[in-house]
């Protein structure tokens, strides 16, 4: 069975968005096209229908919330930001990620 690279590292970032989603709001609040502009300056190449339902998740177990801005170019827009909660559980997947990154490192050597 042959590996594909481009499958590999597509299961690679779906482990890391919500964790992604969570550092870019804890910067700013922002809209949802913007978190999406961020992830992909980042090569975590997203679509609309991969982010929304994360947006959705991470706001039903009290990580963001939003609130609704008026727009001058068309609909009210959802601004998200990052909760206590969602700052707490970000420092959690901070200390996981570093413990991570320093685990393969070592099995790397």
């Amino acid at each position: 069975m042959e590996i594909n690279p481009d499958n590999v590292r597509s299961q690679m970032r779906k482990g890391v968005l919500e964790y992604c989603i969570l550092c870019i709001l804890a910067k700013r609040e922002a809209y949802a096209s913007t978190i999406l502009e961020e992830l992909k300056a980042a090569d975590m190449l997203v679509v609309e229908g991969t982010l929304y339902p994360l947006l959705i998740r991470q706001k039903n177990q009290g990580l963001l919330s939003y609130r609704w801005e008026e727009s001058t170019q068309g609909p009210p827009r959802k601004y998200y930001c990052i909760t206590d909660k969602g700052k707490a559980l970000l420092a959690e997947m901070d200390s996981a990620w570093q413990g991570m990154v320093r685990a393969i490192d070592t099995l790397k050597q």
